[in-house]
């Protein structure tokens, strides 16, 4: 794939192999650079990123493991496909265990840490980017807020239904960068402020806008 061939090469140090392979197909799934219908063939993308099949193989198992691939076989895989159902269950579940994260993590984040995210977004919302750049910082606030809570079980959760919602949106683009950026805005100056109410309304209906938009574009 002219994803992976163009790939930055995996000789880092810091990081084992399996590692490197696993974070590398994650982003490239993530980011829309593998198609959803293309086969994931061990063999071959261990010969296109030049490693030994065993990185591989325990790479494709940790990301089928995690709910982003599925077999196609016995030595390959596909992206897995979300479609709508399982979208707006997932969208129901993040909105009540989110609520509870906003609760819990609001008394335990740093106020350094959301004015550092307030600043960063601020830029993010002046004009328009490349949907990459909001999805990364979607994730980071989102993953900040839930590992916040001291809960690993429940980041952990989260985490899951976060990249079940990344799956449905490969082949569902999201349209709305600028009311997720204020509504994202409210969140962290409402945590910043330690206005619990505040915060849960803010969250709850940020996942209600998302999930009512793309009940809306069908």
């Amino acid at each position: 794939m002219a994803a992976i061939m163009a790939a930055r090469p995996l000789y880092m140090k810091s990081a084992s192999l399996s590692d490197q392979v696993y974070t590398l197909l994650k982003e490239l799934i993530l980011e829309r650079k593998i198609p959803e219908s293309s086969e994931m063939s061990e063999s071959k993308l261990a010969e296109e990123l030049q490693v030994s099949r065993t990185p591989m193989r325990e790479a494709l198992v940790r990301l089928a493991g995690e709910n982003l691939l599925v077999r196609r076989g016995a030595r390959s895989y596909a992206v897995r496909s979300v479609d709508i159902k399982e979208y707006l269950d997932t969208m129901a579940l993040r909105e009540l265990l989110e609520a509870e994260a906003v609760t819990k993590a609001i008394d335990r984040i740093s106020p350094d840490t959301l004015q550092q995210m307030i600043d960063e977004l601020q830029e993010l919302m002046v004009g328009e980017h490349e949907e990459n750049l909001f999805w990364r910082f979607d994730e980071r606030l989102h993953s900040t807020i839930a590992e916040s809570t001291g809960n690993l079980v429940l980041a952990r959760i989260l985490e899951g239904l976060r990249i079940n919602v990344r799956l449905f949106r490969l082949h569902s683009p999201l349209h709305r960068q600028q009311e997720n950026h204020s509504e994202h805005m409210d969140l962290l100056v409402a945590m910043l402020e330690k206005n619990s109410e505040r915060s849960v309304v803010s969250i709850r209906t940020h996942i209600q806008n998302l999930r009512n938009n793309v009940i809306s574009s069908l």
